[in-house]
């Protein structure tokens, strides 16, 4: 679902001492039909039945976070472009490790970029794509363009090593954009869908001051590769796995007794919101609710979008990265508090994309009709 229009509000914001009113210039991120599966409300789907073995396992190799840390951190170094209808393209070229084919769009392809747009961790096009991620994320009307190891270069080329486009009026089948197929994120999921933004809670606490409501779909999370199920019996390359509503799997190594690429997880019900404050509780609502997915190999568990293009910033709502494990008089966020849900059995990952063929606008995957298309 796309709102292509900035809409503005007045609203409370005593919760977090600033003056009783503020202008809220919202600038949604961008979201699928409500048939989506990231968007469907799963507090009450059955765990797997090897759930707390998953966990444990998971727990014992370092949960959430780094060799050297054991935390629900937040990464707010990603941007959200929204390019309007007349921005400037750039053409797609190959990054010097190659390019993901047929997985990602053709070479060749362009993305729209306006003047102001900007790549991970950056407030410009430039970009260390040979050690970075670089991921460059755009919304534009109905289309959300996503490239990986993203980078300028020439005249009105851009370097990559995937471009990914995603219709955002359609419900995707549940292998995505293909069988086996990645995307900017390892998993083959869009990116853009699944972060938080300042705006985003901020329209929630709107509607419920007090912190109650949801941001309405599923977190991505990421854990190291080395913590994530494999299983040679799989077939798969390297023993490489992953479960739905995953696509892909990236490097997954750990034991197979671990959580899988592309797993969902709940936080438990009962989970305490004591001592959290009203924005905190929002997400840590979506994660009851919604869920996360396991998107990616890394060391920083969630990814919100920066404060660069929002009118509210994390500061006003009272949040920082480690706000699920230094905040006062509250329990910390740990991997022991979530439950893996059972979204069917592990495939193993041949990396051999077979791409999909996308339902029309208006089309359900399941073959019905939207009745508000």
């Amino acid at each position: 679902m796309v709102f292509p229009f900035a809409r503005i509000a007045i609203i409370s914001l005593a919760w977090t001492g600033l003056p009783l009113t503020q202008p809220l210039w919202a600038e949604p991120l961008p979201r699928f039909p409500p048939g989506a599966v990231w968007n469907q409300d799963i507090s009450a789907a059955p765990a797997h039945p090897d759930s707390a073995l998953m966990i444990s396992t998971l727990d014992g190799l370092g949960g959430f976070g780094g060799t050297d840390f054991r935390r629900m951190q937040i990464d707010f170094s990603l941007h959200v472009v929204h390019a309007a209808a007349d921005s400037p393209q750039r053409t797609i070229v190959t990054h010097p490790d190659g390019y993901y084919s047929p997985d990602c769009e053709p070479l060749g392809s362009s993305m729209p970029l306006p003047l102001n747009a900007a790549i991970e961790g950056q407030t410009d096009l430039d970009c260390d794509n040979l050690n970075e991620d670089c991921h460059l994320l755009v919304v534009q009307g109905d289309h959300l363009y996503e490239a990986y190891h993203a980078k300028a270069v020439g005249e009105g080329e851009l370097q990559a090593q995937c471009l990914a486009t995603w219709q955002l009026n359609v419900v995707y089948p549940p292998e995505g954009r293909g069988e086996h197929c990645t995307s900017a994120d390892a998993a083959g999921f869009p990116m853009a869908p699944l972060m938080f933004n300042a705006d985003d809670i901020a329209a929630s606490l709107l509607a419920d001051s007090s912190g109650n409501g949801d941001l309405g779909h599923a977190i991505r999370f990421i854990i190291r590769n080395n913590r994530m199920a494999s299983d040679e019996s799989l077939g798969g390359v390297g023993g490489r796995l992953y479960v739905r509503p995953a696509s892909h799997a990236g490097g997954p190594s750990g034991p197979v007794n671990s959580i899988p690429y592309g797993a969902r997880l709940r936080l438990r019900a009962d989970f305490p919101l004591d001592g959290y404050n009203p924005a905190s509780r929002v997400i840590l609502n979506t994660f009851k609710r919604y869920g996360i997915v396991l998107a990616d190999g890394g060391n920083i568990a969630l990814t919100a979008e920066s404060d660069l293009y929002t009118t509210t910033k994390w500061a006003d709502l009272g949040v920082d990265s480690r706000i699920f494990d230094q905040t006062a008089g509250a329990q910390d966020v740990s991997i022991t508090d979530f439950m893996v849900l059972d979204t069917g059995p592990r495939i193993g990952e041949t990396w051999e994309c077979i791409r999909s063929v996308i339902p029309s606008p208006g089309i359900f995957a399941d073959g019905f009709e939207d009745e508000e298309a």
